[in-house]
């Protein structure tokens, strides 16, 4: 066998295991969907899980969809989403692009302040933000989910390593030709952030659209509830009695976050090819 051939065998061997892996992976999610066309569902769970239910039907969808609660939720779930996000992602590009190229005292202390929060999780902290939106009366709207995602460690760190591979030189001659720091940033580092700023969006997407914790600590007005709220209370009202109903609304929930995540995974790729910057 030629060096050719063996290796070619190599790379057939490694596409099988990663497929093998692969539907291992996606075959919760197939079955989710599966469950959430089958109708008898409704009635029991079926056992032995299969991937193919017996008669399809989109009964299950049709259902959820006369509901208007799910439409309310899917709005309110956008309304913060994207508030979180572009919020959280412009405060991280402007932290992360002043970390690693700003020159002011108390940086590194600063920077030091920032990497610590990541070790703090959310538990500790639901008394203490609960407590403080209470007080200026914030209880039951957007506002506690909105701003206290503004401020990421995690998106800073992220931003200023991705400014770090970035040259100074840049900066340098921007500065000889008088620019001030917001015209650098916006017209020379912000253009070749696309690929952090695809990645930042996904990761806060995510984060936003999932949270469940905080959102039913500070939402008690069922109109506000956002779509993890939604699904919760759903599933635990009617537990496994209506399997094929909770299955199409957590297919529904999810979809957001596949679309989001299937096009900004393209304009990543784009991203760093056109970038042109690889470094000093």
């Amino acid at each position: 066998m030629t060096n050719k051939q063996s290796e070619r065998l190599i790379d057939v061997i490694k596409f099988i295991v990663l497929l093998i892996f692969g539907i291992l992976l996606m075959s919760p999610f197939i079955w989710m969907i599966s469950v959430g066309f089958d109708r008898t569902a409704n009635i029991a769970m079926p056992f032995p899980p299969r991937l193919i239910p017996e008669n399809i039907s989109n009964f299950n969808y049709g259902i959820i969809f006369e509901n208007g609660r799910v439409f309310k939720a899917y709005l309110n779930s956008g309304i913060v989403t994207t508030s979180s996000v572009t919020l959280s992602v412009c405060a991280a590009l402007l932290g992360g692009y002043a970390f690693s190229k700003g020159n002011f005292k108390g940086k590194k202390i600063l920077f030091i302040m920032v990497l610590c929060t990541l070790m703090i999780p959310i538990e500790p902290r639901l008394i203490p933000l609960y407590k403080l939106f209470n007080s200026v009366g914030l209880l039951n709207t957007f506002w506690p989910l909105i701003l206290p995602s503004i401020v990421s460690g995690f998106l800073i760190f992220l931003c200023k390593q991705f400014f770090d591979q970035l040259p100074d030189t840049l900066r340098e001659a921007a500065q000889i030709d008088g620019a001030g720091e917001f015209k650098i940033f916006f017209k020379i580092y912000f253009p070749l952030a696309g690929p952090i700023a695809a990645t930042m969006v996904i990761l806060s997407f995510i984060w936003s659209w999932n949270d469940l914790m905080w959102p039913l600590v500070v939402l008690s007005n069922q109109e506000l509830h956002t779509i993890p709220l939604y699904l919760a209370s759903f599933s635990l009202e009617n537990g496994t009695s209506l399997g094929g109903l909770t299955m199409a609304l957590a297919t529904v929930s999810i979809l957001p976050i596949v679309v989001v995540y299937l096009f900004l995974q393209r304009y990543i790729i784009q991203s760093i090819a056109l970038s042109g910057v690889k470094g000093e």
